[in-house]
């Protein structure tokens, strides 16, 4: 049988705790130089707003036939506006299911 260190083993446990941040700590509040979840939410709407119109506005040059209108870019607008559209849905889609959870949560 091999012999137990106490005093490497306990300072291996010191070590570890102080690497651990406390629970209070988790749950602070966002600084004032830092975004909240607020402001990113709002900054994510007005980047998906801004790309359904870039691509509206070139798929419209494109309709018009504009001479700088280009099929390949025009599409690939699209597609990024559809997916920017679909991944805000389902951002939306998961914050309703949260709050439904927790307005079914027994107090």
């Amino acid at each position: 049988m091999s012999q137990i260190d106490v005093n490497n083993l306990l300072s291996q446990m010191r070590q570890m705790s102080s690497q651990v941040k406390p629970a209070e700590q988790a749950f602070t509040a966002a600084k004032p130089g830092q975004a909240d979840f607020s402001s990113l939410l709002k900054q994510s709407i007005a980047s998906v707003a801004d790309a359904q119109t870039n691509a509206g506005q070139l798929a419209l040059g494109f309709e018009r036939g504009d001479a700088g209108a280009d099929l390949g870019r025009t599409m690939v607008a699209v597609q990024k506006a559809d997916l920017s559209l679909n991944t805000l849905t389902q951002v939306r889609n998961k914050l309703v299911d949260a709050y439904n959870n927790i307005m079914n949560m027994p107090v």
